[in-house]
């Protein structure tokens, strides 16, 4: 199965990301050969972000984006939102990447499931 997730929420304030990434990593740990990409769209980019620090004992979006990375899926981010929260690719945790709406389309016609937070 792949699975496309398209977050819009900022990463911290609400808990649409946080939840979204943890039914990702549940998705992983389910089934190794299920595939999981992830684009973060309008403040979502912000997930991405290198360097978060957050108090112990609460969630680090960063960190989840890279158990996501780390079981073979995928961190897109929209690069107009990128520009428009004054975002380079020097910003972004190693394994992330910009990409476009062409892109997002693309993806979204290959998923088996489309998730949207």
């Amino acid at each position: 199965m792949h699975a496309l997730f398209i977050l819009n929420d900022p990463p911290y304030g609400t808990e649409r990301v946080y939840n979204a990434l943890r039914l990702a990593h549940t998705l992983l740990k389910r089934d190794s050969g299920t595939e999981i990409t992830v684009f973060l769209m309008a403040d979502a980019v912000v997930s991405a972000r290198k360097g978060q620090k957050t108090p112990d004992g609460y969630y680090n979006v960063e960190r989840m984006l890279k158990r996501v990375l780390t079981g073979k899926g995928r961190v897109l981010l929209c690069g107009t939102c990128m520009d428009a929260r004054g975002m380079t690719e020097d910003d972004v945790m190693p394994g992330a990447t910009r990409r476009t709406m062409d892109e997002l389309a693309e993806a979204t016609a290959s998923a088996d499931k489309v998730l949207v937070f």
